[in-house]
């Protein structure tokens, strides 16, 4: 947060309507840039100009207000007022802000398309200037690998700010030595500084090589090779791009990905239900963003409660998706008030069979639970047993509810009798998906079923909320 008294006015003329703050409190971003400027100091390298540093600023989350002040940017960043202006208006042309009235400037998102065309443009302007560099640097170019270790540096300490500046200087060199000022002023009007480190940390697993992709850059310009210096260059610019490319699709991919985990996470109950004469915890969390483990718990009007736990194969987002489909079929099923458990499980079956893209099939624990009798009815199609641990003489039963048929999906005229079980007072009833068996140890061995049933066992009389005062 920034805190400020408003003293005076620039002159209309200079600054229509900019109003400027004479004493401001340094924000916690102006601090953490001035720490950097201090880190490069010491290591002999540039201090990043304000235009780097406050777009690494804004693409790395620093910035959290929706909006940005020249005045205190100006402050912040220990620079004039004008070069600021001058700035909101670069950004803006990259589509990064938006300008508004007395100096100030709205956020934008960035344009990607747009961005990756003015590498394509980038690539074919340093390939010019790569030839024609060549014969000023044949045997100079002790410059470019200063600027080379410098940003190699800088890479090593994650410094962005630091790299795009040597990173600018190493090409701008070489563009100079060309001694073609038209292609020099058309590099510089793109703002090459701003847009390389607006998507630089994206690039964060990959900056390493793309500092490295430089040395052959030296190398040929340093022997008066132009024309294999300028493809190298070339190369430089439309490699970045790809980085560049796959970093905005992996990009899209998380926020999907995040967003099929919300939409999963909301087709689960959200909170664990209160049934008569049970006391309920559950536990959810996917191996991956989204996955194929599904649960539900569904009250009947009339006291029975429907239980399932089920696993489509597979992973991700495809699991994740069929595993909808399946919740689906079995709530559609049950809104038939169907009686009859088994017929239920063979229509969910047979749907599961016409829906599911073949060779997919899911796993299913079904049961219907009365409380009144604590009577379990259920049809396990081929999942991992749930497991019933009962106290008897001082010693812990395990009694498993086995499949009494295949997967669901798998088969289109499968069969899943019915099975009754009765539970007691002090019964504990533990459903699970393979997650759990399927989890290996140190020595690289699955946790197995018998291992579940011996700490289940062992950790009986803990409640199943974990509370020691849970009924």
């Amino acid at each position: 947060m920034l805190h400020f008294v408003q003293k005076t006015l620039y002159p209309a003329a200079d600054y229509p309507g900019l109003q400027f703050l004479e004493e401001i409190e340094m924000g916690s971003v102006g601090k953490k840039r001035s720490e950097i400027a201090k880190g490069n100091e010491t290591l002999g390298r540039s201090q990043p100009s304000v235009r780097v540093s406050l777009v690494g600023a804004l693409s790395d989350g620093e910035i959290q207000t929706e909006s940005l002040r020249a005045c205190e940017i100006a402050t912040n960043y220990n620079s004039d007022l004008g070069s600021v202006l001058r700035l909101f208006a670069d950004l803006q042309a990259l589509g990064m802000v938006t300008l508004q009235g007395h100096g100030s400037a709205v956020i934008r998102s960035r344009i990607p398309k747009e961005m990756q065309e003015a590498y394509e443009i980038r690539a074919a302007l340093e390939e010019i200037g790569g030839r024609s560099a060549a014969k000023a640097l044949a045997g100079n170019t002790q410059e470019l690998r200063l600027e080379l270790d410098a940003m190699r540096a800088a890479a090593r300490d994650l410094d962005l700010d630091a790299c795009v500046e040597h990173d600018v200087t190493f090409h701008r060199h070489i563009l100079r030595a060309s001694r073609n000022d038209l292609l020099l002023k058309m590099w510089d009007t793109l703002a090459f500084d701003l847009r390389l480190r607006a998507v630089i940390s994206k690039l964060s697993g990959d900056l390493s090589a793309v500092v490295e992709s430089h040395q052959p850059i030296v190398d040929m310009l340093g022997g008066g090779h132009g024309s294999e210096a300028g493809v190298l260059l070339r190369n430089h610019s439309e490699t970045f791009l790809r980085f560049l490319q796959k970093a905005e699709r992996d990009s899209r991919l998380q926020s999907e990905l995040e967003l099929a985990a919300n939409i999963q996470q909301a087709l689960v109950p959200e909170r664990t239900p209160s049934i008569p004469g049970l006391n309920c915890q559950i536990f959810y969390k996917p191996t991956h963003a989204v996955g194929g483990d599904y649960y539900d718990i569904l009250p009947f009007p009339d006291g029975r409660w429907g239980i399932a736990i089920g696993d489509v194969s597979g992973k991700g987002i495809g699991a994740a998706l069929l595993m909808a489909s399946l919740q689906a079929s079995l709530r559609a099923q049950i809104q038939h008030s169907l009686s009859d458990v088994a017929r239920l499980i063979n229509n969910v079956n047979r749907l599961a069979y016409e829906s599911l893209p073949e060779d997919f099939y899911a796993t299913l624990f079904y049961a219907e639970y009365h409380p009144e009798t604590r009577k379990l009815t259920y049809v396990n199609a081929g999942h991992q047993p749930p497991i019933v641990l009962r106290q008897t003489n001082g010693s812990c039963h395990v009694h498993e509810l086995d499949a009494s048929g295949p997967p669901v999906g798998m088969f289109a005229d499968s069969h899943h009798p019915a099975t009754s079980f009765q539970l007691e007072a002090s019964d504990y009833l533990v459903a699970y998906t393979d997650g759990i068996t399927e989890t290996q140890t140190a020595d690289y061995e699955f946790w197995g079923h018998q291992r579940l049933a011996n700490l289940l066992c062992s950790s009986r009389n803990t409640p199943a909320n974990g509370s020691a005062n849970s009924g």
